[in-house]
């Protein structure tokens, strides 16, 4: 894989940030200009990374449903609220990605949705639409990284495609830091299929159980 151009930080911003359930935590977000896909990725820089240490990073791919709306689909807000907290207290960044429903966008997320109700895992469901399986490309997130002045990183991160895109475009994987099991009635189904097509390191026995 061909390592990425360079990218420059656009501009700088604290930000505080309050969860639902009272959490808070301070953010300084960085926007860039150059990055390859030309989408609008944001860093957020949480807690202070010690001397000598390794930043801990999520690269969490954008999801309106789950972030936003709460939708109990996914794990997606309760991974987003977990990542927050864990990197504040290891010092690091959250790499909040613009690749919407795995990179194939909202609305067809949505549809993606009702052929799963009508028996389709995740998967099959956006591949019976003629779209990837999973169309992300961290392509820019190791701009981003580099930029920022990263080049090792431990990832919090239960995919394993994650860590291998990484090291492919020269980011240095210490570790992968599985994030915890955020299970509902209604995303039984689709934790089973990241575990059994793409190998989430997600317990099963905590799904099934």
């Amino acid at each position: 894989m061909p390592q990425p151009g360079s990218a420059t930080v656009r501009s700088r911003v604290r930000i505080p940030l309050t969860f639902p359930d009272g959490y808070r935590a301070d953010a300084e977000v960085s926007t860039f200009h150059g990055l390859t896909d030309g989408a609008e990725h944001l860093a957020l820089a949480l807690g202070t990374v010690p001397d000598g240490g390794t930043p801990l990073v999520r690269l969490h791919s954008e999801c309106l449903t789950g972030d936003v709306f709460g939708s109990d689909r996914c794990d997606c807000g309760p991974q987003l609220r977990e990542s927050v907290e864990r990197i504040s207290e290891a010092g690091g960044y959250l790499l909040y990605l613009r690749q919407e429903g795995r990179g194939i966008g909202l609305y067809n997320k949505l549809e993606a949705y009702a052929l799963q109700d009508s028996g389709l895992d995740t998967y099959d469901a956006n591949t019976a639409l003629g779209l990837p399986e999973d169309g992300r490309d961290y392509t820019a997130a190791a701009q981003m990284l580099a930029t920022l002045g990263v080049d090792s990183i431990d990832l919090l991160s239960n995919n394993p495609d994650k860590a291998a895109q990484l090291t492919e475009l020269g980011v240095a994987v210490r570790r992968r830091v599985p994030t915890g099991v955020h299970l509902s009635a209604s995303n039984v189904r689709y934790l089973t299929a990241k575990v059994e097509r793409t190998g989430h390191s997600i317990e099963l026995s905590r799904l099934v159980g």
